[in-house]
């Protein structure tokens, strides 16, 4: 993990196309926005993890054999 230090309005830049910026710093809270192309999905972690298990949910057999009744 590379950890760096930015300041409130600096910002950081990854793979030359999206940006990073700290917006707001108060107490033990940071405000950060997030500027990249719309073909970049962008989620909290909480939000990407809780995505990923109803995607392996979503691949039980259970789940493909309904799949494939409905195809035929």
């Amino acid at each position: 993990m590379l950890a760096l230090s930015r300041k409130k309005n600096e910002a950081l830049i990854i793979n030359n196309n999206i940006e990073v910026t700290i917006l707001e710093i108060k107490g033990d809270q940071v405000k950060i926005g997030i500027s990249a192309p719309k073909e970049i999905p962008v989620y909290r972690k909480e939000v990407y993890l809780q995505i990923q298990e109803e995607n392996k949910e979503a691949m039980t057999t259970q789940n493909l054999t309904a799949l494939a009744d409905l195809l035929k």
